[in-house]
């Protein structure tokens, strides 16, 4: 239940502060935490909310035509984020890799969808100094892109992990015998 109130949140992140919070969005986190907590058979809901959103937000808020070979790159990554977080996470959520998916996940998307970018389409010169200046305008957006996946991993995982330890703190404070 949670993986997809998450994807709720990654899509409403997208959509709702759609003017200025500059790629602060809880899809990377959300969808490595979904690999992580839901099967492989589910996968194709998170993918299909994402891409609905693609959509909405190209046709309705930008006002651009849609064209679906655009997104095949960010609709492939939005799967492989769900495999990866599966890989790092599903078995074992420790900090480290949980920090790993938290690193990894902005990492991978930053890399596919720029090269995609600068390889699909005439915004930058198709030379290396073109794939350098590419890469440079989306440092912002990669930063957010970092910090929010770390916002949405460390609630996801670390919230549930604190309360297990109150919970196990007061059980050995009541267990244990009055001075």
């Amino acid at each position: 239940m949670v993986a997809y109130l998450l994807i709720l949140v990654a899509v409403l992140s997208r959509v709702l502060p759609h003017a200025g919070w500059w790629n602060f969005t809880a899809v990377t986190g959300a969808l490595l935490y979904f690999g992580a907590r839901r099967p492989w058979r589910e996968m194709l809901a998170p993918v299909a909310a994402l891409m609905a959103t693609d959509f909405y937000l190209t046709t309705f808020v930008y006002r651009f035509d849609f064209h679906w070979e655009a997104y095949v790159t960010t609709w492939a990554w939005y799967a492989a984020a769900i495999v990866l977080g599966a890989i790092l996470l599903r078995a074992r959520a420790s900090w480290l890799r949980v920090g790993a998916a938290a690193v990894l996940g902005p990492a991978s998307f930053f890399v596919v969808s720029n090269y995609a970018v600068w390889a699909g389409s005439g915004m930058y010169p198709h030379s290396l100094a073109g794939l350098e200046a590419c890469y440079v305008a989306a440092i912002p957006f990669y930063r957010n892109d970092m910090v929010s996946t770390a916002v949405v991993l460390g609630a996801a995982f670390g919230l549930p992990a604190l309360v297990r330890r109150m919970r196990a703190a007061e059980v050995r404070h009541i267990s244990q015998p009055a001075g």
